[in-house]
């Protein structure tokens, strides 16, 4: 068998060397329609000669004339001509090896597109129109010299954002320098114009086609190994956000802090192998790493890499203000209470260069429309504001004459942001309590009641850095809490301190009033100011009050400096019910009365049954001649002819008359004063008899307080018996009871 399938093998190779060549080349020669390779195309068209010898002298004749698939934006011979004498150089034959490199590999395109195709994005499931303004071209930097730390370093840049978690160089990726061109398709659909390309190249004509400052002359020619593009400019590599930083004097300061504070070199690897492969030298690569806080690293020429070809549709954008208007913002805003930048926390670094970075390519008409890192708008005027507008290989660049004026910078969370003396309330602030986010917010105005580190820690709060935990130690009871238990306590706390003032109603303390903090859209605690000092209802009960030491205006509200907090209370509501009917000639007595005898409430404890502490409510609380007026009406126990109470009901239908009445006049879930605030239907604590939710509605306007229970009674409150302080709660004294009716 083996014999025999040797046979017939050399009997069909003798078959096919009969075939003739003619044969032979016919079947398997190149198609005579077949347009030649690149190299050759331009060799046939005869306006090309110089960039020929530079591709000759690049060493990418072979490349270009044979195989290959490539998008090749060829400069004419007129071209050539002008970059000739714009850089000097006699002649053609005067271009060494190193910049016919550059010239001809950032000419180079991966891939062949036609034009139709370069404005759209190669996503991950396929073609997206009209998306895409740059392709990835065949230059990248590589390995450099660069001086570092006093020693001269081998150092590549990185080429992934360092986000926290992910790798900051991938080996095996060069860092491909990319190349933007501005198409009529791409630009309609996004609704740009000849404005935003001449905003970046104020001395060229937009043409419908332009690769940077060129435009296209011949579109689409063919070539066997791709595509080429007649330009009428030669085009250099492109520097990157990272290098106009480190090499333009005008934003040396930006760079140096920037440098300074949030860039490492870092020893790798795999950078060194491959350095060490290409080179035969045995030194060492660091990596440049920018650090992970920061949007995006300005020395990656890819883009998110969230998908391969993301670089394709979207690009990095920084603005940079220029060293004097810097050194300004530095010596009256970073410097106002720290001695030298070098004792700035690091993540008022981190701050500032994320309010100068956005996450995108930010085109001028469109400016309006994009958000900084730090989710600001971006608070330039084109007109005014910009000193220069350049498009770099990863991204825009804006030079400006003003600094973004972050939130961070200008609000009341700035007192504390900017003073090494409110570290731990800047660190709460900071850590996802959202108070940073409400008091930085320069559209809504704020009060902001500020302690000191030495104010906390004197009564009992501090931060555990070994542990990164927060505790707390009761100065009265010496008992110590940390972690979530001490935090909550603080947030609290510092929450009482956070007052909305739109009308800056807290700017003059001389007088008296009570006022709701926390954000308008979370409720907080109210407190009260009296003379000069304000306090909330824990002040109340341990009898202390909160000292004003000192002011600072910001721009969207005014900070107090603080000597004492504004405690919350722990005691349970009904304990200071107690109080107030416990006071001579009290408007609150009859009610107690009946609360204190009622199954409803534990006197030693002052718990009212179905309260929960740290939870919202308004009590409503007829006064003694309105309670009088409801056991003549029948509806609480006692004697109806004289109104006179019975505080202890006889069988359960007293007891239930009691409890429901009772219930009927505590609101849940909200805190309500007369400012306006809060009204509408509001739940209490009362059920009916099939178990469902009652409710009372609520007038409110400033200085009026109406409660109207489900008959359509009205009681209002009597101003100077309210607004009295409890957990989470104000107790309002009313002239009329509240009656529940199905």
């Amino acid at each position: 068998m083996k014999i025999f399938n040797k046979s017939i093998f050399v009997i069909a190779m003798l078959l096919v060397l009969s075939c003739s060549d003619e044969e032979f080349d016919e079947y398997y020669g190149r198609p005579e329609d077949l347009e030649e390779p690149i190299y050759q195309i331009l060799e046939e068209r005869g306006n090309f000669t110089s960039l020929l010898a530079t591709i000759d002298k690049a060493g990418y004749k072979n490349i270009l004339g044979k195989s290959g698939y490539w998008t090749m934006f060829a400069p004419n011979d007129e071209a050539f001509s002008s970059f000739l004498q714009n850089e000097g150089i006699s002649n053609i034959e005067n271009i060494d090896s190193t910049l016919a490199g550059k010239i001809v590999r950032y000419a180079l395109v991966y891939n062949a597109f036609r034009t139709e195709r370069l404005s759209d994005y190669q996503s991950d499931t396929g073609w997206e129109e009209d998306l895409a303004f740059r392709r990835r071209t065949a230059y990248y930097d590589g390995f450099q010299e660069e001086m570092v730390d006093g020693q001269q370093r081998i150092v590549v840049s990185s080429n992934r954002n360092n986000a926290e978690g992910a790798d900051y160089y991938i080996p095996g990726d060069n860092n491909n320098k990319y190349l933007s061109y501005f198409i009529d398709e791409f630009m309609q659909a996004q609704n740009l114009s000849a404005y935003d390309y001449n905003f970046f190249f104020p001395e060229a004509n937009y043409s419908g086609f332009n690769l940077l400052s060129a435009a296209v002359q011949t579109e689409n020619i063919v070539a066997e190994n791709g595509i080429i593009h007649e330009v009428n400019k030669v085009s250099l590599p492109l520097i990157n956000l990272d290098q106009k930083l480190a090499n333009d004097e005008h934003y040396s300061l930006f760079y140096t802090i920037l440098k300074e504070n949030l860039v490492n070199y870092v020893y790798d690897e795999d950078a060194t192998t491959a350095y060490q492969n290409y080179s035969r030298n045995s030194k060492d690569v660091y990596v440049k790493v920018y650090d992970p806080a920061l949007a995006f690293s300005p020395n990656n020429e890819n883009f998110l890499k969230e998908a391969d070809n993301d670089g394709q549709s979207d690009a990095y954008t920084i603005f940079a203000p220029k060293n004097d208007v810097l050194q300004q913002f530095i010596d009256e805003v970073l410097l106002k209470n720290y001695s030298s930048l070098d004792v700035l926390p690091k993540y008022i670094f981190e701050d500032f260069y994320n309010a100068h970075m956005v996450q995108n390519a930010v085109w001028p008409s469109l400016l309006a429309g994009y958000n900084n890192e730090l989710n600001e708008e971006l608070r330039f005027d084109l007109s005014t504001d910009i000193a220069e507008a350049k498009v770099l290989s990863n991204g825009f660049f804006y030079g400006t004459n003003k600094i973004q004026e972050s939130n961070l910078f200008f609000s009341v969370y700035t007192s504390a942001y900017l003073d090494p003396e409110f570290t731990l309330a800047t660190r709460l602030f900071n850590d996802g309590s959202g108070y940073r986010e409400i008091t930085s917010n320069i559209n809504n105005r704020y009060t902001l009641f500020l302690p000191s580190d030495d104010v906390l820690r004197n009564l009992g709060f501090d931060y555990n850095i070994n542990r990164s935990e927060w505790v707390y130690t009761s100065p009265e009871t010496g008992n110590t809490v940390v972690g979530t238990i001490a935090r909550t306590r603080l947030t609290r706390i510092l929450y009482n301190g956070i007052i909305p003032t739109p009308n800056g109603e807290l700017n003059d303390l001389s007088g008296s009033g009570i006022i709701r903090s926390g954000d308008l859209d979370l409720p907080g605690e109210y407190i009260k100011w009296e003379n000069n000092t304000v306090y909330a209802a824990g002040n109340e009960v341990i009898e202390n009050r909160v000292n004003i030491i000192g002011y600072e205006d910001q721009r969207n509200g005014r900070t107090y400096y603080i000597d004492n907090l504004l405690e919350f209370s722990e005691e349970p509501p009904g304990l200071d019910i107690q109080r107030l009917a416990e006071e001579p000639e009290s408007p609150f007595t009859n009610f107690y009365n009946y609360l204190n005898n009622s199954s409803l409430y534990d006197a030693a404890s002052g718990n009212i049954q179905g309260l929960e502490i740290g939870t919202s409510y308004t009590f409503a609380i007829p006064n003694n001649e309105a309670i009088i007026q409801a056991v003549k009406d029948g509806e609480l126990p006692g004697d109806q002819e004289t109104g006179e109470p019975n505080y202890t009901p006889a069988g359960q239908f007293e007891i239930d008359q009691v409890t429901d009445f009772i219930r009927y006049h505590i609101l849940a879930t909200r805190t309500i004063s007369d400012d306006g605030l809060t009204g509408g239907q509001i739940e209490t604590l009362l059920q009916d008899d099939l178990g469902e939710k009652t409710y009372i509605s609520i007038l409110n306007s400033t200085g009026e307080l109406t409660f109207i229970d489900s008959a359509g009674r009205e009681a209002n409150y009597i101003p100077s018996q309210s607004n009295n302080l409890a957990d989470r709660s104000l107790i309002h004294l009313i002239d009329n009871y509240l009656l529940y009716t199905n």
